[in-house]
């Protein structure tokens, strides 16, 4: 998946898709580290506030956690 500058839907808002369909798919499991910022930034060539955005919405959506010092991790469903 790339990200298409030219789109009218906003960078983060297209990477939050992205990696809101790693989530569902599984590539990214519950309970583990999703790649660092910076990984995620080579990745798709976006700058580190447009990946921060993109991580902030999926943690507002409650798919993901922050974890200071530790990284961001998608979060285990709730029993």
């Amino acid at each position: 998946m790339t990200i298409d500058h030219g789109a009218a839907e906003f960078p983060y808002l297209q990477l939050a898709r992205i990696l809101r369909g790693r989530i569902a798919s599984g590539e990214y499991p519950a309970g583990r580290k999703i790649p660092p910022l910076i990984e995620l930034q080579e990745e798709f060539g976006l700058s580190s506030m447009t990946v921060r955005r993109a991580v902030g919405v999926l943690a507002d959506e409650g798919l993901l956690v922050k974890v200071p010092g530790r990284g961001t991790f998608v979060r285990q469903p709730e029993a």
